[in-house]
């Protein structure tokens, strides 16, 4: 018998859809319920939103004005007491959950499984190492808790085809108090889609040459809506703050469409976007390695090629 507790990312107002790609990895292997937890200030409205997955047997609401702010020290207590009733603890391969679901393994005394990529049974995953170029599986002990991350970048989200009786629940836990929530920047700006759930992204790297020269990946995404990332290239130059950074010490992600300008394809970052439905990349070095998994491919000036491109789709 195997039960499933996904912990729910999101905004404060939104289901971030990670955790529907986390329905998804659980549904694979089958288990006897899957559980959804939405820790919030006021989480109604978000866990309305999980309710309806597929696969989604109960909504867990534990509302509490410190978990306004996602604080993996505060989150993760709140979890722990949760998860006696449960064989499994999923949470996604994103941010969040990298902040999170280490702090919930160690309260619950397991080590963390991370990046499932595919589910053999229950107890049996298979997760990437080497930059993905190796791929390992990995047997879990059936006599403790599994915590483990969910790669989203390998699941598609579960539909919105269920209603799932949603419980609200008041948990008795010492919280700790040496985090605290004081302001959240972004560096890109609150209207541009957010990189790891987008659609569409646009990457910069290091053959932009400047933190000015930059807007011109700006101008190009907000064309057609689409998110800015960057190689660890471009954040080690000072380009962009590491938060838009895609590869294997940054985001991993899984757009329909990447575009890839000035960006050579080092193998750290085609680890975080080679998963992209198609891959676009603009690139004066035709020998760049980028070109060799790209679905299209220009050897050109970006310079020359991006404003008339932008140009056009303004038109």
């Amino acid at each position: 018998m195997s039960r499933v507790l996904i912990v729910a990312e999101h905004n404060g107002n939104e289901l971030n859809p990670s955790t529907a790609k986390c329905v998804t990895c659980a549904k694979s292997f089958k288990p006897d319920s899957i559980d959804i937890v939405v820790l919030a200030s006021d989480g109604q409205k978000i866990a309305d939103q999980a309710s309806t997955l597929s696969g989604v047997n109960t909504v867990i609401k534990v509302d509490q004005a410190t978990n306004s702010a996602p604080l993996a020290a505060v989150l993760a207590p709140q979890i722990s007491e949760l998860a006696s009733k449960y064989t499994h603890v999923l949470g996604p391969s994103t941010t969040f959950g990298k902040d999170l679901m280490p702090r919930v393994a160690a309260l619950l005394g397991v080590g963390q499984l991370s990046d499932i990529m595919s589910v053999d049974n229950a107890y049996q995953f298979k997760r990437p190492i080497y930059a993905g170029n190796v791929i390992i599986t990995v047997v879990a002990s059936q006599e403790r808790i599994v915590v483990a991350t969910v790669r989203t970048a390998s699941y598609t989200a579960a539909e919105s085809t269920n209603q799932a009786t949603i419980e609200t629940h008041s948990l008795t836990v010492d919280l700790p108090k040496h985090t605290q929530f004081i302001e959240l920047r972004s560096s890109i700006g609150s209207e541009r889609p957010d990189l790891q759930t987008a659609a569409r992204v646009v990457s910069g790297g290091r053959a932009l040459g400047s933190k000015e020269n930059f807007k011109i990946v700006y101008e190009l995404a907000d064309a057609f809506g689409a998110a800015v990332g960057a190689s660890r290239a471009a954040v080690d130059s000072g380009y962009v703050g590491n938060d838009l950074q895609v590869g294997q010490t940054g985001k991993i992600i899984a757009p329909d469409l990447y575009v890839a300008l000035g960006i050579s394809g080092a193998i750290q970052h085609l680890t975080g976007m080679k998963d992209a439905g198609t891959i676009v990349a603009i690139n004066k070095d035709n020998e760049a390695p980028i070109f060799e998994i790209a679905d299209l491919g220009l050897a050109a000036d970006l310079f020359s090629v991006v404003p008339e491109l932008v140009e056009q789709l303004k038109e």
